[in-house]
């Protein structure tokens, strides 16, 4: 995406993008790497952190916001995302592919600082951070950072719209928050896409060593939500910041668990709809949003 575009441009390039080869492209084909590369490289949004003219709140509105238990573990999580990804992005010798894993860690990166922005502007206190190294399984990183994105970025777009939409988030402070949202939306796209590529691109003796690290990796992700939901880090630390289980009720209002999950479909739907009907969408977290639904009254 151009430097020269105005933030209207930008914003509009970055939520719509069609690859420009027409017909079927096989999944895991080189063709498909070249798409969902692409769209990644592609629909990058140049905006500077730096710059960002954070709104100034009311008291009410200050309180809503510095009360929120999500700071710490956002820019945690942030920092050991782009590591992840960076590190990941290192062992990659197809130079397509690296650069999209570049662009993607360096995003990474950004919603750090712009999160360290958001939390200076408006006086919030941060725990000291940890240090970031680098994983000795940079497959597995990059999968955790994933997949782990997968499940909290479904939950985030709905959480974000019901918090829009109930005014516990002034609308400036969302419209300057929202292009770090849509560049989830964004990544997770890019990683749909990585994985259906890549499983298929192993020769057949591999792929059983792949399915048992991706299972591995899921149960990674359900054991540290069971910690965060119960209050605890894996230190033994008490933890009080997962957004999508401890802060749900607070931005939500009054809208019902059903509500919520509809909120969520509906704003996944809406936040991949911009982008080439050809690349795969997110699958496994849909799935089992749908069909919990069904047991879900209101």
């Amino acid at each position: 995406m151009s430097d020269t575009l105005t933030p209207v441009e930008a914003d509009h390039a970055m939520r719509n993008w069609t690859y420009r080869p027409e017909g079927a492209i096989p999944v895991g084909s080189d063709e498909h790497k070249r798409m969902f590369c692409e769209m990644l490289l592609t629909t990058h949004n140049p905006y500077k952190p730096a710059v960002i003219d954070w709104p100034k709140l009311d008291a009410a509105a200050l309180k809503r916001v510095t009360s929120l238990p999500i700071w710490d573990i956002a820019v945690q999580t942030e920092g050991r995302a782009s590591i992840r990804v960076a590190t990941y992005a290192a062992s990659v010798a197809d130079p397509l592919l690296r650069d999209a894993l570049q662009m993607n860690g360096g995003e990474e990166a950004r919603h750090k600082i712009v999160l360290s922005k958001l939390v200076e502007a408006y006086g919030i206190a941060l725990a000291p951070e940890p240090p970031y190294p680098a994983p000795d399984d940079a497959l597995r990183a990059w999968m955790l950072t994933g997949y782990s994105e997968c499940i909290d970025s479904f939950f985030a777009f709905g959480l974000f719209e019901a918090a829009r939409r109930s005014g516990y988030f002034p609308e400036a402070l969302v419209e300057t928050f929202e292009p770090v949202i849509q560049e989830e939306a964004r990544h997770i796209l890019f990683f749909a896409n990585w994985v259906a590529w890549y499983r298929r691109s192993l020769p057949w003796y591999r792929k059983p060593g792949f399915m048992l690290k991706t299972a591995g990796v899921w149960l990674s992700l359900i054991r540290d939500r069971i910690s965060l939901a119960r209050g605890f880090d894996n230190s033994g630390a008490a933890q009080d910041a997962n957004f999508p289980a401890n802060v749900g009720d607070s931005v939500a209002g009054d809208v019902s668990v059903g509500a919520l999950i509809d909120l969520c479909l509906a704003e996944n739907d809406r936040r991949m709809g911009g982008y080439d009907a050809r690349l795969l969408r997110p699958g496994t977290v849909p799935r089992l949003a749908r069909w919990v639904r069904r047991f879900v009254k209101k």
